[in-house]
């Protein structure tokens, strides 16, 4: 009779106001991903000094209306964003893990408003470097724990759901920057668009103040019963949450009257002290790596993640409004916007289907879209037929949308054991900022040297045929399953065994 229940009479019966407001302000943390991610797309030409505006700027300062700097400059003030996302997902396991998911997203919220801050002030590629580096820093963290604080506080049956709003947050993000970009890229108004992510910043901190630790994190590590609290408080007064405290293997009854009553005039976002009675283990990456039963997941996941990189998404978030203009010079900046709205409400739209119809295919399906779209755009580049390539672009992302955008992020949490997620999560986003990195790094200068016209895109088709073959080989399923078990079956009994 579950399985029957129409989703919007789940979603009303499990999703409480509360939860709505935890998830609002948790995921402007991937917000500020997407945003920082496409900020310099549309205002690059007047960025780097190539078009001069003709017209005052209304913003009226002492700052340069520009940063000269030609194709490799600009280059690497885009990637050094990606290196700080590394450095960032790199350390956000381990802190999530030790000091909490609550802390880990209170200070990624100090990256956003201090590297925007530069940024918005830079007055040549060093400091506007910075600002990109502080920034990178708290969005790979951001990437990081956001999606392991929705997983351990969604409803249970709709995890994959509510999995799917990091990726509709980063969507959101490149959208809106993409629009800022449209109307302010002229003048000095563009440093406008880098402002935006530091005001934005600042109201998550403030958010965040209402946030509580995630009830699984402090089952694990501080108080059962405070973790009860704060659960029931998020389903809900009337639910029923004795099969997710049952879940946790954790003694969660309400043995201690006095220590309840003091953890029920807690505030919301405070920590007990460390319970001895509650598990505190956790893994670094390399413990993960080396240990029989978790490699499997590890290589699952950083295969996945890398795959949403390589197979060129972020080469049209990053570089597609310069890609396009010779063969659409009056209409490329708005087609990108269409694409950013596209992402957005086909993510959206697309978010239960990885509940219904499994993580999996929805994976598998989104790379042979992907692999598709990437020969037909670079055919249309190619021979300039201008239709083909509008199409390809919207469809590309569209297929991206579908599953190979949101899904990655919440297989971490359903591949391993709560002792390991950190690690695995943290690794495979680590592979995720690589990738991105190699992406924007490399993307105009191999472009360039290919000839332009598109040709890099049957790079990108290359690697979706390739990762897409692997992915179907060694990734298992995870819907409708529960421990590790369960989801790998006989390899891990194997691994064990070895």
């Amino acid at each position: 009779m579950a399985h029957d229940e129409p989703l919007h009479k789940s979603l009303i019966r499990d999703t409480t106001a509360y939860f709505a407001y935890l998830l609002l302000v948790t995921t402007l943390g991937p917000f500020q991903f997407g945003f920082h991610l496409a900020e310099l797309n549309a205002p690059q030409d007047v960025v780097t000094c190539k078009k001069r505006s003709l017209q005052p700027s209304a913003l009226s300062t002492s700052l340069p209306h520009c940063i000269p700097m030609n194709i490799p400059q600009f280059s690497v003030v885009t990637s050094i964003f990606t290196l700080g996302g590394l450095i960032g997902a790199l350390t956000a396991g381990p802190s999530c893990n030790k000091y909490g998911r609550l802390l880990t997203m209170r200070a990624t919220t100090i990256s956003f408003i201090l590297g925007s801050a530069i940024e918005t002030f830079a007055i040549d590629i060093a400091m506007l470097c910075f600002g990109r580096l502080i920034s990178g820093l708290g969005c790979g963290a951001a990437i990081v724990v956001v999606p392991i604080y929705i997983a351990e506080t969604a409803p249970p049956k709709e995890k994959g759901l509510f999995g799917a709003f990091t990726q509709i947050s980063i969507c959101l993000g490149i959208l809106v920057t993409q629009l800022l970009g449209y109307f302010l890229s002229k003048g000095n108004l563009w440093r406008i668009i880098l402002g935006v992510a530091g005001v934005i910043g600042l109201l998550q901190l403030v958010g965040l103040t209402l946030v509580p630790e995630s009830p699984k994190w402090l089952a694990e590590h501080r108080s059962p019963q405070h973790a009860r609290h704060i659960l029931q408080k998020i389903r809900g007064h009337k639910a029923d949450v004795d099969a997710e405290v049952k879940a946790w293997n954790i003694d969660a009854t309400e043995d201690d009257i006095s220590e309840e009553e003091a953890l029920l005039s807690a505030p919301p976002g405070s920590h007990p002290a460390p319970n001895s009675k509650a598990a505190t283990q956790s893994m670094s990456i390399w413990d993960a790596f080396i240990h029989p039963e978790y490699r499997p997941a590890i290589i699952a996941v950083v295969a996945v993640m890398s795959t949403q990189q390589l197979t060129g998404i972020n080469s049209i978030v990053m570089y597609s409004v310069s890609l396009l203009t010779s063969l659409l010079p009056t209409t490329a900046s708005l087609l990108i916007v269409a694409v950013s709205a596209l992402n957005v409400v086909v993510t959206a739209v697309c978010a239960p289907l990885s509940d219904k119809i499994g993580r999996k295919p929805c994976i598998l399906l989104s790379i042979a879209g992907m692999g598709t779209c990437s020969v037909l755009l670079a055919l249309g580049l190619l021979f300039g037929i201008k239709i083909l390539a509008a199409v390809a672009t919207l469809v590309f992302v569209a297929s991206f949308a579908f599953g190979l955008g949101p899904v990655p992020f919440i297989l971490a949490n359903e591949l391993v054991g709560p002792e390991a997620v950190g690690a695995t999560q943290s690794a495979g986003l680590a592979a995720n900022w690589i990738a991105t990195l190699l992406v924007s790094q490399f993307f105009p200068i191999v472009d360039k040297a290919l000839g332009g016209q598109g040709k890099v895109y049957f790079i990108f088709a290359g690697f979706a045929a390739l990762l897409g073959s692997f992915i179907a080989y060694w990734v298992p399923e995870t819907k409708g399953k529960s421990g590790m078990e369960e989801v790998w079956g006989k390899r891990v009994a194997r691994e064990r065994i070895e």
